[in-house]
């Protein structure tokens, strides 16, 4: 009789019937677990012929709008075609008849991933290359057009500050956690300083970051995005925001470069980055301190709900309970952020 293994969290062997049914494959089928993740649990499976990902939803109870694992598929599947860089997608499966909750495959792309904004082993210039590369990257997804690729009602047009900051001040409204004053203040400042909606729209990634990112293996450049639970149709400047973090955090809160010797590191500028962005992207105006703040307060209420989760024994990464407190950090850093404006 077979079920889950509890070391890896699900059950390798109806796994494996499922896949021959489904993809023929056959021979020996290796499963490895990925560390590092905080949301959805994330998996290596490999055959002697074909290396793939798999994405699932995390057991037990979750918000609603969270582990959204349905959206990452179609996103990734409806850029397939383009010149965004993400992963072919092999296939989705809705029921839980095979592993317990819904969850997804997606082709395993060769290449570097980085969690540490400091790029440490690299060579000044392959860390001033790289992140260039991120901020094109960035600029490619947001010039694509998504009704194009039938992403047209991938979210709802206008207004996406004012729904963002709802959706997540209503996620720190609902958190067991109530001690982060920081955030009740955020929470009061940012509708406070809400821009005009100017009306641009473009697909937004919503976790836009380094350690989300798939750089080539010997080269610096990006070759995929990961990660689209986040993703809807929103603001451009909200993903440059969320991108621009790691100049606002120290390397003692998730890895960011506040602090560091940016110039002897070869990492460019805040504002040579968003030049560079702009540079290639579509026209768009007014970045500014409101977007920083947002993506800090985003942030923060992320890493409470990983708190949360590692509070009821649910998160998925390894290490929930070494960056629960970030919550806190990040609100901090988004309070500083609104001093300029």
């Amino acid at each position: 009789m077979t079920g889950p293994d509890e070391t890896l969290g699900l059950d390798v062997e109806r796994l494996r019937g499922f896949l021959a049914e489904r993809l023929g494959l056959s021979g020996s089928m290796a499963v490895e677990r990925i560390s590092g993740g905080q949301s959805n649990p994330t998996y290596f499976v490999s055959f002697p012929d074909r290396r793939m990902v798999l994405r699932k939803r995390p057991a037990g109870p979750t918000l609603p709008s969270a582990h959204a694992i349905d959206r990452e598929y179609r996103v990734m599947a409806a850029l397939a075609d383009t010149d965004v860089p993400v992963p072919r997608m092999v296939l989705y499966h809705e029921t839980p008849d095979v592993l317990d909750t819904p969850f997804y495959l997606m082709e395993r792309l060769d290449g570097r991933v980085f969690h540490d904004c400091a790029l440490p082993g690299l060579s000044p210039d392959e860390r001033r290359a790289i992140y260039l590369s991120m901020a094109e990257t960035l600029a490619k997804l947001h010039a694509v057009e998504p009704a194009a690729i039938g992403l047209g009602d991938y979210g709802r047009p206008g207004n996406y500050f004012e729904r963002q900051i709802a959706r997540w001040s209503r996620q720190w409204a609902e958190s067991p956690t109530k001690d982060i004053p920081e955030l009740d203040a955020l929470v009061t400042w940012l509708p406070a300083h809400l821009p005009p909606d100017d009306g641009a729209i473009a697909i937004a990634h919503g976790d836009f970051r380094l350690g989300n990112l798939i750089i080539h293996p010997t080269e610096p450049r990006v070759v995929g995005i990961l990660d689209w639970e986040l993703s809807t149709l929103g603001h451009p400047l909200a993903d440059l925001g969320f991108c621009c973090m790691p100049w606002h955090t120290a390397p003692d809160e998730y890895a960011g470069i506040l602090g560091l010797d940016r110039e002897a590191l070869g990492i460019p500028t805040e504002a040579e980055f968003v030049a560079r962005y702009f540079a290639r992207a579509k026209p768009v105006e007014g970045f500014g301190s409101f977007h920083l703040a947002f993506a800090l307060f985003r942030f923060a209420v992320i890493f409470v709900g990983i708190a949360d989760r590692a509070q009821a024994g649910n998160a998925a990464g390894d290490n929930a309970a070494a960056v629960s407190h970030l919550g806190r950090h990040f609100a901090r850093r988004a309070l500083d952020t609104t001093k300029s404006a």
